[in-house]
């Protein structure tokens, strides 16, 4: 019986003009465009310069500045007053002063990460070119290395394709589960199923295992496009990406099950199911990190199956781990998919 209902699923699917091209298409999207665009380093910064000295060192500095490919050079300005209306305007987001073999910068924060990292990129320049800020102490002057272990040339990409594979797998696995069942209580299909002798657990199976199967060609398609496009390929264990990819869409296509045996039309699955997402990504580590949170906040990722796969797999893909150093990890995945999944079939009533 479990057979003909997956073939049945499968078969829905196929006859539908839109999802067959979603599940190919949405992949390929997603980790052909959005490493280049969801890129934090700061660039094009415009740097007004104020230059008092006017000595050969500071006009070294300055053309260091202009050369960078950090900033924007936008221009040497007569006085700090001058330099602040090109502030004021958002014409300039950051000033540079020179006066007497000391810098003072001064960034514009209505952009907060711009200002702070446009600032704290001018200030390693002028550090190396010699000059002191007035209000730091000589110690501060002392030369320090840094050595990266992992991720040695600071490329962003490497960093952010875990999370791109992650938001990948919870929106294909989850979202489609969603619909499943709400559209067929508003076709009326779903009342043919209730009244045959195909027991919860057959039929919530049937709905998870196609799902399961597509997030296996979904994690595919993302990685052998992270290897084509961008020549990165994981450090760990392939088979260990997939196992929590795996227990990752166990989980998500599970809570669409939940939400879509508790909702009764599309638009009320669609909203729940977005409220949720949104909660469980921006708290999960995935673009900040999750000890800057506050502490109610910080324990919501004891519960959260996304903070635990983002943890994992960044630690097999970039610093290749092996199970031991992910073990946490897959444990605790293992046990939020396997609680969610019998939820899933609870929650489905069968007279309804």
């Amino acid at each position: 019986m479990l057979k003909y209902l997956i073939q049945k699923e499968f078969l829905q699917i196929r006859r539908n003009a839109f999802l067959p091209r979603l599940i190919i298409m949405f992949p390929v999207m997603i980790m052909c465009v959005m490493p280049w665009v969801m890129n934090m380093e700061v660039k094009n910064v415009v740097v007004d310069v104020v230059d008092i000295d006017r000595t050969v060192e500071s006009e070294r500095l300055v053309q260091r500045i202009a050369a960078s490919r950090y900033f924007i050079f936008g221009g040497q300005k007569a006085t700090y007053a001058e330099a602040m209306k090109d502030i004021e305007r958002g014409r300039a987001d950051v000033i540079l002063e020179i006066r007497d073999g000391h810098y003072l910068i001064a960034a514009n924060a209505v952009n907060g990460t711009k200002g702070s990292m446009g600032s704290a990129y001018l200030s390693q320049i002028v550090s190396e070119d010699g000059l002191r800020s007035p209000c730091a102490p000589a110690a501060a002057q002392t030369q320090g290395g840094t050595i990266n272990l992992y991720n040695k040339h600071q490329n962003y990409k490497l960093y952010m394709i875990p999370a791109l594979l992650a938001i990948v797998m919870m929106l294909m696995t989850g979202f489609l589960p969603t619909l499943n069942i709400v559209g067929e209580k508003e076709s009326g299909t779903i009342e043919q199923i209730n009244v045959t002798p195909v027991s919860k657990w057959t039929f919530i199976l049937s709905k998870l295992i196609p799902y399961w199967l597509i997030a296996l060609f979904v994690v595919t398609v993302c990685l052998v496009l992270a290897w084509m496009v961008y020549g990165i390929t994981p450090v760990g264990p392939l088979w260990l990406v997939y196992v929590l990819a795996m227990l990752l869409a166990l989980f998500f296509s599970s809570f669409g099950l939940i939400i879509s045996n508790y909702s009764d039309t599309m638009q009320q699955a669609m909203f729940v199911m977005w409220f949720f997402v949104v909660c469980i990504m921006l708290l999960s580590g995935l673009f900040t990190p999750t000890r800057s949170m506050p502490h109610w906040a910080y324990l919501t990722t004891y519960v959260n199956p996304m903070h635990y796969f983002i943890d994992a797999i960044r630690t097999v893909f970039i610093r290749g781990g092996a199970f031991r150093e992910v073990a946490h990890q897959v444990l605790a995945l293992s046990a939020i998919g396997i609680f969610m999944a019998g939820w899933a079939v609870q929650s489905y009533k069968k007279n309804n």
